[in-house]
């Protein structure tokens, strides 16, 4: 029995310890794998990376020296033909030609000038060491009395100081009579790049090093100068010739493998070359793999970890949302008492609201009968004083004029109240032809009494013909009447109060009134009911409101503005009267 057991439970215990070795063994290959591919693809990509950066540095070289060349190209063509160096080459009068060399230096920016007579002697120089001496034998001399053109030369007898001059030849006439040298300082390139970590050479056509941050190189050639150490050790100098034939791009340079950049430089066929070391790749490289060797590490033993506490995951996960369960359904039984609870009070916030919007508008009716009133109410005080006055002083004609105007009134406050009727219900009465000239006209002359009190500059400007608009005449000089009084406020606190009415016409019809107030300091709120700047007692806020609401019944729009030398502007514009207007009423 016991052998039976034995053998029937020892085919299940291989499985449970095979496992594990079957999933290491699987990352084991994988992180082969994944470092072989990431070694390769990084490696590709930051020498693409350092090969880009070299080239970008190249051409930022290269453009550097050409405009260098390119800059220093032109001073010899302009000091060949300056009167003073040739007259002093033909005199043999030098005094003074040494500074204006100087003078010339200083002001273009070139290196060293040099004047030389016919002889190859210096005579005038922006440094004075070179008085004197004798340049008959030296190439850019030579060259120069040849041609008729600025000839360039580069002299290596020094490998310590090249020399890359311009030289133009200097005629009297026919004849030549000295040659004129200009020195290009490209040496302050190499000092440039002693702080990058490539080595850099710039030949010329003959492969010849012109510039190099080796100063050894200078003079050769690019493979005598790269052939001028041998490799450090024995390996190297086995594959150095089979890296500089397999490929192009790479070389050994003092026993290490560089990537080769070159780039081109249009001047005389010159090149510019950058030797970079794989150093910063292989850094970078290594680092790469590093973090992936520790993080297979670390992911060999998490998955021990994981391993031992699946189960205790599971448990704990299953008695966590079983607490959740438990918890959502508390707050669901709570939020569904809650909106019962706001079903219940929005009820009745809905009933408040309706009673609350017809006190409003109860409200509003009286404020605007109350505001509307008191204009006609004060004219007729002013009128029935005057009219006391009047027949005291056994005037009885003038007054009766005050009498007719007093009927007047009261014939307007009743369309006030009527108007205030129709603004409430949000209807309109009977529109027509009205002339906005005689609606103005009687608008001014309510308001006649307040403009002599404050003593108010007013100024009218209107067209000579009448002008018809598509309003209704009661209530376009309510809104007249509201912008004048709103002028007549915002000038209270000025010295010199001033109100000027302009009405224009075009495919409108304009009317603004302007004053040189304070100005509006909420432009958004204006037209907004109960809205006002004055004290408590001197207006509702209601006028402006009441006006806007009658021009855009009307078909027209009103607007306000504050004006950039000071003061207020508000324009009504209303559709002119006409045939199309007619048609449509």
């Amino acid at each position: 029995m016991t052998s039976v057991d034995d053998t029937a439970t020892a085919p299940d215990l291989p499985p449970v310890r095979f496992r594990p070795r079957l999933v290491l063994a699987l990352l084991a290959v994988v992180a082969v794998v994944v470092i072989w591919i990431s070694v390769a693809v990084l490696t590709a990509r930051h020498t693409q990376i350092v090969s880009n950066q070299a080239e970008l540095r190249l051409t930022l070289f290269s453009g550097n020296v050409m405009s260098e060349l390119r800059r220093n190209s032109i001073v010899p063509q302009l000091l060949a033909r300056d009167p003073l160096l040739t007259q002093a080459l033909e005199t043999g009068d030098y005094s003074g030609t040494s500074e204006r060399l100087v003078e010339f230096r200083d002001e273009i920016g070139a290196e060293r000038l040099m004047l030389l007579d016919r002889n190859g002697i210096a005579v005038a120089s922006s440094d004075p060491a070179d008085l004197g001496t004798d340049h008959r034998s030296m190439p850019y001399l030579l060259d120069a009395l040849r041609s008729n053109a600025t000839v360039f030369t580069t002299v290596l007898d020094d490998p310590d100081r090249p020399l890359f001059t311009y030289s133009r030849r200097i005629d009297s006439g026919t004849e030549p009579v000295g040659v004129i040298v200009t020195e290009v300082d490209l040496r302050k390139y190499e000092r440039s790049w002693d702080g990058i970590s490539e080595a850099v050479i710039v030949k010329d056509s003959a492969d010849r090093v012109l510039l190099t941050t080796e100063p050894r190189w200078r003079g050769q050639t690019e493979a005598q100068a790269l052939a001028a150490e041998p490799p450090k050790n024995t390996l190297l100098r086995a594959l150095r010739p089979q890296l500089s034939a397999d490929d192009p791009s790479r070389r050994v340079l003092d026993g290490q493998s560089v990537l080769r950049s070159e780039a081109r430089i249009p001047f005389q066929g010159w090149k510019i070359v950058s030797f970079s070391t794989f150093s910063m790749v292989r850094e970078r490289v290594v680092s790469v793999v590093a973090l992936e060797i520790m993080a297979f590490a670390l992911l060999a033993a998490g998955l021990f970890y994981l391993t031992s506490r699946a189960a205790e995951r599971r448990s704990a996960r299953l008695q966590r949302e079983s607490d959740e369960l438990k918890k959502l359904n508390s707050l669901l039984q709570r939020e569904i008492a809650e909106r019962e609870k706001a079903e219940k009070n929005l009820e009745v916030a809905e009933l408040t609201i309706a009673q609350s919007s017809k006190l409003a508008a109860l409200g509003e009716m009286s404020a605007a009968v109350s505001h509307e009133l008191n204009q006609p109410l004060a004219a007729m005080k002013t009128y029935l004083a005057g009219a006391r006055l009047l027949v005291s002083r056994q005037r009885a004609e003038e007054a009766v004029v005050s009498f007719h105007r007093i009927n007047d009134l009261i014939d307007r406050m009743g369309a006030i109240t009527r108007q205030l009727k129709s603004y409430a219900s949000k209807g309109t009465d009977a529109t027509g032809r009205v002339d906005l000239r005689e609606a103005t006209a009687t608008s001014l002359a309510m308001m006649e009494p307040q403009f002599r009190q404050r003593t108010i500059r007013l100024n009218v400007g209107q067209p000579d013909r009448p002008v018809e608009v598509l309003a209704e005449r009661f209530r376009i000089e309510q809104v007249i009447i509201n912008l004048l009084r709103n002028a007549v406020d915002a000038t209270r606190k000025v010295k010199e109060p001033q109100i000027d009415v302009i009405m224009a016409v075009g495919d409108h019809v304009s009317l603004t009134v302007l004053d040189n107030g304070a100005g509006i300091a909420d432009l958004d709120s204006l037209f907004e009911p109960f809205y006002t700047t004055k004290a408590a007692g001197d207006g509702l806020g209601l006028g402006l409101a009441i006006s806007s609401s009658i021009v855009r019944d009307l078909g027209g729009r009103l607007t306000a503005r504050n004006r950039p030398e000071g003061g207020a502007a508000f324009e009504m514009i209303l559709p002119r009267f006409g045939e199309d207007s007619i048609a449509a009423e």
